[in-house]
């Protein structure tokens, strides 16, 4: 994560939004998504038209002479960022207003560009000319440092705005609609390892929201298998352009997310508006690994889902459904890490049983990870766990692994600040990946399995409570008489030392 002035600098231009009167966390991200993506433009269009020279190529630029925006025809040059950031103050406004956020939105029909199509409803939300100019020399300012940034580290350009554009979504601060919030970074990368993707993976989030899950893959296919992908033509490609599928309903969250996903090195990734959940949505068997946090709380008309979800899970209720379609979207032997609310796990309404019994008889389910309700302050105070299954289709669950995660390395308050001595993500994560030497395990431990037949005869449950032993250690206190002289002892100090005092007064 940045640090320093790099740090300073982003909180700087935040202030200057908040000055301009644009407060809503989403809005002012959205803003400088826009604004980086036209930066970008220039830098991109710059850096090919110098490859192109290079090799004797022609290349012809965006920023043609003549580009047509509405009806009129201007001088390309000056769309930009290098050209009309210079420009007095009014007529930069006036440009960018008039002239730049129509012209991205033209990008698209000549998919000029990867970013392009993420902004065909770009609303240019900057309230005076004044607020503009001062966002322009921040950024200017901030790109500066990023490159200084770069030339100081080990990091990569991309790397370096990735982490900028990660400490921008840490201000998302406000729950949105259906439950959703942000999944905090480490239980992300948490369930990214427990995972473990590989060079040939698919990778879905159907609700994608700012694509955390699918930038952190993204991160750790980078760390773990970089020769293996990018020294290969046809696996870099994939990588690129067919690896990660992200869906979700709010375009707002699909631009961040898009950007998100750019920012960190993935050219062209698949996020889409869709509504995952209804017979809009057609994918079935496709991918070979899905990480999600779906929506909590929700409640959705049934005439709106598609009905071969309602036929395993009779229900309005979007946790269950998305759970349900998990199944039908993995193809056989694709994995699945997604969050659930304790009710999925122990419910006792028929279509949360009808869920959990899917997964248990006819996939194969491997493990409930338990975590405490304070993970996700200050957004929710909801309790979770982690399921993990495999889907098979013919089933296989044989016994299953659980672990009562009591912390995640923050305090459990609204406050999260660091415990570094209070953290069991390491322990999970390795005790989950040697599973061979957890057989023996009370259930008094942290981890523990249980067999499938025990989980069918409690009727499914899968609350780590059903089956987690206590242990009560007796505790002998002093007898009543000896309490008693004890207190009437320091009643007896209390008086003398009043006493005392009264003399002293």
């Amino acid at each position: 994560m940045i640090t320093g002035e790099l740090k300073n600098k982003i909180d700087s231009l935040w202030d200057i939004f908040a000055a301009g009167g644009l407060v809503n966390p989403l809005e002012v991200i959205e803003q400088i998504t826009y604004l980086m993506f036209i930066h970008d433009l220039d830098d991109s269009d710059n850096k090919r038209a110098k490859e192109s020279a290079m090799l004797g190529l022609s290349y012809e630029s965006i920023f043609a002479e003549s580009v047509k925006i509405g009806d009129r025809d201007i001088d390309g040059t000056q769309l930009k960022w290098s050209v009309f950031h210079d420009f007095p103050t009014q007529k930069m406004y006036s440009i960018m207003q008039e002239w730049v956020f129509p012209f991205i939105k033209t990008l698209h029909n000549n998919k000029n560009s990867a970013y392009s199509k993420y902004m065909d409803d770009a609303i240019f939300k900057l309230p005076t000319p004044l607020v503009l100019s001062k966002v322009v020399d921040s950024l200017d300012e901030i790109y500066k440092l990023m490159l200084e940034t770069k030339r100081e580290t080990d990091k990569t350009e991309i790397d370096i705005r990735g982490d900028v554009y990660e400490y921008l979504l840490s201000k998302i601060s406000q729950s949105g609609r259906n439950g959703q919030f942000r999944t905090p970074r480490h239980i992300i990368r948490m369930m990214v390892e427990l995972m473990k993707p590989q060079a040939d993976d698919v990778i879905c989030d159907p609700a994608c929201g700012t694509s955390g899950f699918l930038v952190t893959a993204s991160e750790y296919l980078k760390e773990k298998h970089k020769e293996e992908i990018f020294f290969h033509k046809q696996k870099k490609d994939h990588y690129m352009n067919h690896m990660f599928f992200g869906y979700d309903m709010d375009r707002t969250m699909l631009r961040i997310g898009a950007m998100n996903m750019m920012t960190h090195g993935v050219e062209s990734p698949f996020i889409e508006y869709k509504d995952s959940l209804s017979e809009q949505n057609m994918d079935k068997e496709k991918f070979s690994l899905i990480l999600a946090n779906p929506p909590f709380k929700g409640t959705l008309d049934a005439d709106s889902v598609s009905p071969d979800l309602l036929k395993v899970c009779s229900t309005k209720k979007t946790e269950l459904l998305f759970l349900t379609l998990f199944v039908r979207m993995l193809k056989v032997g694709g994995r699945c890490a997604c969050i659930v609310p304790d009710g999925v796990l122990f419910g006792s309404s028929t279509a949360h049983k009808a869920i959990r019994k899917e997964i248990i008889e006819n996939q194969r389910l491997e493990a409930i990870i338990s975590m405490p309700s304070g993970v996700f302050k200050p957004y929710a105070g909801v309790s979770t766990g982690i399921l993990i299954f495999t889907k098979t289709g013919h089933g296989g669950t044989d016994n299953v692994w659980f672990y009562d995660m009591t912390s995640d390395g923050y305090s459990l308050d609204d406050k999260r600040t660091p415990t570094p001595n209070e953290n069991d993500i390491e322990d999970i994560i390795k005790r989950f990946h040697n599973r061979d030497e957890e057989e023996n395990r009370a259930r008094t431990d942290k981890s523990f399995f249980v067999p499938k037949q025990e989980i069918v005869d409690n009727g499914y449950d899968l609350s780590i409570n059903k089956y987690k032993q206590v242990e009560y250690e007796a505790i002998e206190y002093p007898p009543t008489e000896e309490i008693m002289d004890k207190i009437l002892e320091l009643d007896a100090q209390i008086a003398k030392e009043l006493a005392q005092l009264k003399v002293m007064l």
